[in-house]
């Protein structure tokens, strides 16, 4: 490109000038084109390397938790780094090979496909109502079709298993307290005494992005919470502490790990904490209670999340097919 205006430049002053005074021309032309080419390929990268960071202020700022941040950042960044473009000029088809190749080069499932091209997504759209670009190249790039899958619950026979099989009241209350709550495992080892309103059976819990909301729970929760509690020698602010001194506040580990102990000794397949919160879900819509509220007693942001938890009874069904078909 460099050589060709500078060649067009030389061609423009023949005959007008001489070959000495061409050359001399030529020589501040391309010192200074050269010069101009460097400035801008760092303008160029600065600009580039500047919008992943103000992307992320902005999501910090919207309420996304540091975790979701980190996974946005190097979701991102591997993007970037594969294409090797200036997001300006990135294209449809540009990301469709990114993704083609992301898929192929290990055993990517079609939902953390997905879960990469709804980020992708966010961040063009973004840059799009920023105005630092026309118009996001992700738009044409359709959800990428997931079978779906038939997630367990927890029967209600399993849960007395649970619950009979603890050894401990800390054990018993925490399970009584996922399975009437349906909160999530990160959620439940955040709370505190104070947060626990025993009179009224509800609990105040911050959820994804901080989000505050109130749960509530049943009198089984509540006596073997109080029972609990009321055992305990330390003084920790935290409802829920580890088994041994100096009773430091669960972690989510150490909530899965003691989960996935009382299952094994059980013979019980998958026993992890997100299963309560399925299991409440799917409960609740069989029972009637209509899906908005059920969004928010999980603290969903989106009613799809919701209806993906809520798992069809199977006995139901085969009761309505007698009942309606015969």
């Amino acid at each position: 490109m460099l050589q060709k205006v500078v060649t067009g430049i030389q061609l423009d002053l023949a005959g007008l000038l001489s070959e000495d005074q061409i050359q001399i021309v030529t020589q501040v032309v391309k010192k200074h084109l050269a010069s101009l080419s460097i400035e801008e390929d760092t303008e160029t990268e600065t600009k580039r390397s500047d919008y992943l960071p103000l992307f992320i202020a902005a999501k910090r700022v919207e309420g996304c938790s540091e975790k979701s941040l980190r996974y946005y950042e190097s979701t991102i960044r591997n993007m970037l780094e594969g294409i090797d473009k200036q997001e300006r000029l990135i294209t449809t088809e540009d990301l469709r090979c990114y993704l083609d190749t992301y898929q192929r080069r290990g055993t990517v499932s079609k939902v953390t496909l997905d879960n990469v091209r709804r980020i992708l997504s966010t961040f063009f759209s973004w840059l799009e109502d920023e105005d630092y670009i026309i118009k996001s190249p992700v738009r044409r790039i359709h959800k990428v079709k997931t079978g779906k899958t038939v997630k367990e619950t927890y029967s209600d026979e399993s849960l007395e298993l649970m619950r009979d099989h603890c050894d401990n009241l800390r054990d018993l209350a925490l399970i009584d307290l996922l399975a009437s709550t349906g909160i999530r495992v990160g959620e439940l080892v955040k709370l505190n005494r104070t947060d626990v309103d025993f009179e009224n059976r509800e609990c105040v819990v911050f959820g994804k992005g901080n989000k505050q909301r109130k749960v509530y729970f049943d009198a089984r929760t509540k006596i073997h919470l109080q029972k609990y509690l009321a055992e305990r020698t330390d003084d920790h602010d935290a409802l829920f502490v580890s088994l041994l001194k100096p009773n430091s506040r669960l972690q989510i580990s150490g909530v899965e790990i003691r989960l996935r102990k009382i299952g094994r000794e059980l013979s019980m397949q998958k026993v992890h904490p997100h299963k309560f919160r399925r299991t409440l879900a799917t409960m609740a819509i069989d029972k009637g209670m209509p899906i908005e509220q059920v969004q928010h007693l999980l603290g969903h942001q989106s009613i799809d999340t919701t209806l993906q938890y809520a798992m069809v009874n199977q006995a139901n069904v085969k009761t309505s097919c007698k009942r309606f078909i015969g």
